[in-house]
């Protein structure tokens, strides 16, 4: 693979600018980054004049500038996640014939971005840019069990934040951890009747390239019409397809 120091550099600095709550020294980049401060001078001096980083003369610091936003506009409105996974869905649905869906962490909701419908399978209360609660999805557990658990707290500060739809789920932040790490010791999410009564789902997170798990990828079924053997054999179907989504994202091992 082709290695160009001076581009892994940069992008190296914006990444880590990208992580701070605020801007930061130049000194503070280059320490840790490893890298000569004579070299973070002159990437945040060009970066600077390209407008993807702001100098703050005044305070002695640096922060992403307005380039970077409209990278990340750029980003959601080309919409490469979703053109990504589609025909991987796709493929998921025409080898399991139940219905498939990729979702993304919106706050504490799952935003659905995919949806593929098998025939003559139950009707879903999902589709594209319908919102759930995560704790209750598949998909969205299967995200939350590989975040930070920081993180998970600072989307479920207290119990209020349990949404309940049908009377089954978590209900206090202690059964939601248990869940979360039900779900990291079996390797996949579940749920059944959370969402909708007698429909289950299995599901498995994608990865982006730095590790972090992005979306879930989940199958939906009539819950008595599938028994253990069958729901092991579609989490790993829907397995592979959140590996093969991952791999498209750049993940080095999904």
């Amino acid at each position: 693979m082709a290695d160009v120091p001076a581009a892994r550099s940069t992008l190296r600095v914006l990444t880590f600018l990208a992580a701070q709550a605020g801007p930061v020294p130049a000194a503070a980049v280059a320490q840790h980054l490893g890298l000569p401060r004579s070299t973070v001078y002159h990437l945040l001096t060009v970066l600077v004049d390209e407008g993807f980083v702001t100098h703050l003369p005044e305070e002695h610091r640096y922060g992403l500038g307005t380039a970077a936003l409209s990278l990340g506009s750029a980003y959601a409105r080309q919409a490469p996640l979703a053109r990504l996974a589609r025909p991987v869905v796709a493929r998921l649905v025409e080898t399991t014939g139940e219905s498939a869906h990729l979702a993304v962490l919106h706050g504490r909701e799952v935003l659905y971005l995919v949806e593929q419908r098998a025939p003559h399978r139950p009707s879903l209360v999902t589709d594209v840019d319908v919102r759930l609660p995560s704790h209750l999805t598949a998909s969205g557990r299967a995200v939350l069990a590989l975040l930070p658990a920081a993180q998970v707290r600072a989307l479920f500060p207290s119990a209020t934040a349990l949404a309940d739809r049908t009377g089954v789920g978590p209900r206090t932040l202690r059964d939601l951890r248990e869940v979360l790490r039900d779900t990291r010791r079996r390797g996949h999410a579940t749920e059944d009747g959370e969402v909708t009564t007698g429909l289950a789902s299995v599901a498995h997170a994608a990865l982006d390239h730095t590790g972090r798990p992005v979306a879930g990828v989940a199958l939906t079924f009539w819950s008595d019409d599938v028994d253990d053997g069958r729901r092991t054999e579609l989490a790993d179907a829907a397995g592979r397809a959140a590996s093969e989504i991952s791999r498209r994202l750049g993940a080095r091992r999904p």
